[in-house]
């Protein structure tokens, strides 16, 4: 297993780990869409926006889509995952633990205080894992306004 910084060779490998992250979230955003996205985010600097890739024998089996954001309550700029994928076939074998470390390794070097995400409050499997990196649970509720 391996962490590292995707590329645009990763497109077609990450095409359908994208697409059931959104499945699993009943979202449905155009292919083209997806695809612009992670072109845009592999190729942001580091400091805007990154995303990491779990490998198996060189076969990419998960992601982490990560932005920074201002934190007023932090006073600092903090990451956001805003997505943490593993394939099925691939969960349990400690790929989501590596990648949350990976992002943390780039906050820190970048000097954040903190890394943030979001999960759905019945996805128990993800919490086990979340709980175990250390991750704390805060009470605060997510508003979206769609335009």
């Amino acid at each position: 297993m391996a962490v590292r910084e995707a590329t645009e060779d990763d497109l077609e490998a990450l095409a359908p780990l994208i697409r059931a992250y959104t499945d699993f979230y009943e979202s449905n955003p155009t292919d083209a869409g997806l695809e612009a996205m992670a072109r845009d985010v592999i190729a942001a600097p580091e400091e805007r926006a990154f995303m990491l890739v779990a490998t198996d024998d060189d076969e990419v089996v998960g992601f982490a889509l990560n932005q920074w954001k201002w934190s007023s309550l932090r006073g600092a700029r903090v990451v956001v995952m805003d997505d943490l994928f593993v394939a099925e076939s691939a969960r349990g074998g400690g790929h989501a633990y590596a990648l949350i470390e990976a992002v943390a390794e780039i906050a820190r070097r970048h000097g954040a205080p903190i890394i943030s995400w979001f999960t759905m409050p019945d996805n128990k499997r993800a919490h086990t894992v979340y709980d175990r990196v250390g991750g704390t649970a805060e009470t605060l509720l997510e508003y979206e306004l769609e335009l």
